[in-house]
C-alpha cells in the first residue's frame, strides 16, 4: 500500500466526496480587457486566451500588464485563486485552468472566470486536464464557432474533493512528474525542430528553383482551386467511430507530428446524416488548414486522404487541373497564415475572399510533377528521421497522463 492509498484508507475510507465546484468556491466572471489593453508595466494580467496557448498548469508569472486604472474594472485573483477559460473556438481549449501562485494580486478580463476556494490550487487545475472533466464539461458546453462554457454551468461541474493531506501528496506527485516531463520533452522538442528547419529550408529552395526555372508567374488561388469552409461540428456525433465520412475538427490537425495526410478521425458520419447536416464532403486530395483563432499560429496544413468533412474552424482548396494536390500542399506549407487572417480582438480569421486573392507561384504541370517526386523522397526521408521524436514525445504524455489520471480517480462516497 502506497501513501496515498494509506492517507485514503485513514481519512476517507468510505470514498471521497465529489462535490460542484460552486460548492466549495466562488466563480467571478471576468470583463473587458482586450490585448489592447496591455502596456509594458503596471498589475500582471491574464489574458483568456494565454491560459491555452502560453500557461500550463499552474504559473507565478505574468506575461502580460495592464495599467493600475484598467486594473481596477478587472476581476481580481489572488494568490492561490485558479483562471479558468469560458470561452474557445474548440471544447479542447474550453475551461483550460491554471492556477495563479504568485505573490501579488493580479488581474483577468472577458471570457475567463476566476475560481476562489478553499482547496489545494494545483489539485484542482490537475484535475480540470483528465478525462472525466472533459466528458463533464462538454454536457454543458454551448456553441459551435465559439464554445462557451458559462460561469454558471462550470459551477455545476462535480469534481472529487479528498482531504487537503491527500490532495497535497497527489499534486507532490504530479509535479515531480510533470518537471522530469517537461524536461525531456524540450530536448526532443530542440532536436525535432532542428530537423524541421532543416527540411524547411531545402523545400522552400526546391520551391523557388522550381518556379524559376518556368519563367515564375504569380496566380490567385481563387483561380485554380474551389475553397470551400467547413461546417459546424454536430455535437450528437461527438466520438461516433462508425460512417461512411471522417468528420475532422481543427484540433485533429495538431495530433498527427509529421503525418501529411488526414486518414482516420476521432468522429464519422454518413451519408444520411451528411445530408441532414448539409454538409457536402471535400474529396479525396482537399488541402485543408486552420482559418480561425489561435489555430491560425499552428499553421498546420494537410491532405485528405479520402471525401471528408470538417468543421467551420478549417478551410479546405480543392485542386482543379492547373495543379497537382501535392504540390499545392508543399506551397501552402510556405505560407503564414496569420499573414491572412484579419479580424479584432483574439479570434482572427481568413475569409474566403482574401484566401482567393493569395498568390502562387505556379509552374506548368511537368515542373510540377518533377518537384513533387523529389520532395515526396525528400519528405519521407526527413519524417521517417523524425518519427522517433514525435513518437516518443507522444509516448511521454500519454504515460504521464495515464498517471496523472490513476492518481485524480477515486471512489466516490456514498
Amino acid at each position: 500500500m502506497n501513501r496515498i492509498e494509506r492517507l485514503i484508507s485513514d481519512l476517507c475510507p468510505e470514498g471521497v466526496d465529489h462535490k460542484p465546484l460552486g460548492d466549495f468556491g466562488e466563480l467571478v466572471r471576468g470583463h473587458g480587457m482586450p490585448k489592447s489593453a496591455f502596456v509594458d508595466s503596471g498589475v500582471g494580467c491574464i489574458h483568456y486566451g494565454q491560459i491555452y496557448t502560453k500557461f500550463r498548469t499552474w504559473t507565478n508569472k505574468t506575461i502580460s500588464c495592464v495599467s493600475e486604472e484598467s486594473a481596477r474594472k478587472l476581476a481580481k485573483v489572488d494568490p492561490g485563486d485558479i483562471v479558468v477559460t469560458n470561452t474557445s473556438e474548440d471544447i479542447e481549449g474550453v475551461c483550460k485552468a491554471v492556477a495563479w501562485l504568485g505573490d501579488d494580486q493580479i488581474v483577468t478580463g472577458g471570457h475567463a472566470s476566476v475560481l476562489k476556494h478553499n482547496q489545494d490550487a494545483k489539485f484542482i487545475s490537475y484535475y480540470m486536464q483528465t478525462p472525466a472533466f472533459f466528458d463533464d464539461k462538454w454536457k454543458h458546453a454551448t456553441g459551435t464557432k465559439v464554445i462557451d462554457v458559462s460561469a454558471k454551468k462550470l459551477a455545476k461541474i462535480k469534481i472529487p474533493v479528498p482531504p487537503l493531506e491527500v490532495q497535497q501528496e497527489i499534486v507532490r506527485i504530479l509535479d515531480t512528474f510533470t518537471e522530469l516531463e517537461a524536461e525531456l520533452e524540450a530536448e526532443l522538442e530542440a532536436e525535432l525542430e532542428a530537423r524541421r528547419q532543416q527540411y524547411e529550408y531545402y523545400r522552400n529552395a526546391l520551391l523557388s528553383y522550381a518556379a524559376r526555372a518556368s519563367s515564375e508567374r504569380g496566380v490567385a488561388l481563387g483561380e485554380i482551386v474551389e475553397i470551400r469552409s467547413g461546417w459546424g461540428f454536430p455535437k450528437a456525433h461527438q466520438g461516433k467511430r462508425e460512417g461512411v465520412y471522417p468528420f475532422f475538427k481543427v484540433s485533429d490537425m495538431n495530433l498527427r507530428g509529421n503525418e501529411t495526410t488526414m486518414t482516420t478521425a476521432n468522429n464519422y458520419i454518413d451519408s444520411a446524416q451528411a445530408k441532414e447536416l448539409g454538409v457536402t464532403p471535400a474529396p479525396e486530395n482537399t488541402v485543408i488548414f486552420p482559418k480561425i483563432g489561435a489555430a491560425l499560429t499552428t499553421n498546420k496544413k494537410r491532405i485528405l486522404s479520402c471525401p471528408s468533412a470538417y468543421d467551420n474552424n478549417v478551410m479546405g482548396l480543392i485542386p482543379g487541373k492547373m495543379v497537382n494536390p501535392r504540390y499545392l500542399y508543399f506551397w501552402m506549407n510556405t505560407v503564414d497564415l496569420t499573414e491572412i487572417s484579419r479580424g479584432a480582438g483574439a479570434v482572427p480569421s481568413i475569409r474566403k475572399t482574401d484566401m482567393e486573392q493569395v498568390k502562387i507561384t505556379l509552374p506548368p504541370l511537368a515542373v510540377q510533377h518533377e518537384a513533387v517526386a523529389i520532395l515526396d523522397k525528400f519528405d519521407a526521408l526527413v519524417n521517417d528521421l523524425s518519427d522517433g521524436l514525435p513518437a516518443e514525445i507522444t509516448a511521454r504524455r500519454k504515460q504521464y497522463e495515464h498517471y496523472r489520471d490513476q492518481l485524480l480517480t477515486f471512489k466516490e462516497a456514498a
